[in-house]
């Protein structure tokens, strides 16, 4: 039976991801004008606006009420930490950030299945602890394909006053679109004790992320581990 062709505003959908891929627009960019981009796609605005909408929902894109249309872009304040689901109970403010190290290394067989490597591909090792109320509360680990990422190193990331995803914007032109999430409850090891200030053997919460960017490209994973003493995780489900 052949296959049913998508919608016109679905192809356009896909013919503007690939040239966001490609690109041709870059976060932070205004898009070209609904009409104008009806003029390009053969289309009616309408088919335009709906495939902007998909988008927008998507979070690739931005409206911005009689500005337009943007390239979705993690340098915005509101999108900085739009992957770390961690809220404070007590509604502080965002974190500070403290890297405890960036290191070259080979990908274990694991490690390269998640981002679709060669086992012992070179990668990127970040390690960083996140700070609220002058406490740590986050101990971040990640891993980086290296042919994406080359000449990451520690004094990029401390030169680097923004998010960790609006650097990799910038600088290798790399933007996290989406993420999965696995989450459990651990058990504190010595070291995550050490580093987080609680007892050995302290409850955390285990949250290994693997972000993608266009194409469902999967180019970082991402290991961290949360106290949740005075936080919390939230998930707002729609």
């Amino acid at each position: 039976m052949p296959k049913t062709p998508a919608p016109l505003y679905e192809q356009i959908r896909q013919l503007i991801v690939a040239a966001l891929a490609a690109g041709e627009w870059r976060p932070g960019d205004a898009l070209p004008s609904e009409p104008a981009l009806a003029e390009r796609f053969g289309a009616s605005t309408g088919t335009v606006r709906r495939a902007l909408d998909e988008l927008a929902a998507e979070n690739l894109v931005e409206r911005r009420q009689g500005s337009g249309t943007f390239v979705a872009t993690h340098a915005a304040p509101r999108q900085q930490f739009r992957f770390l689901r961690l809220v404070a109970d007590d509604e502080a403010g965002g974190f500070t950030r403290e890297l405890l190290g960036c290191r070259r290394l080979r990908a274990t067989a694991e490690i390269a299945r998640a981002l679709g490597l060669r086992t012992s591909e070179p990668i990127i090792e970040v390690r960083r602890l996140l700070h609220r109320r002058g406490r740590p509360v986050v101990l971040d680990e990640l891993w980086l394909p290296e042919r994406h990422f080359e000449g990451l190193t520690a004094e990029v990331i401390e030169g680097h006053p923004g998010a960790l995803y609006a650097l990799f914007e910038a600088r290798f032109g790399v933007h996290m679109v989406r993420a999965q999430e696995k989450l459990r409850a651990v058990a504190a090891t010595p070291e995550a004790a050490r580093l987080l200030c609680v007892p050995e053997g302290e409850p955390l919460l285990s949250v290994e992320r693997l972000a993608f960017t266009y194409g469902d490209r999967p180019v970082e994973l991402r290991r961290g581990l949360y106290h949740t003493d005075a936080d919390h995780y939230r998930n707002d489900l729609n």
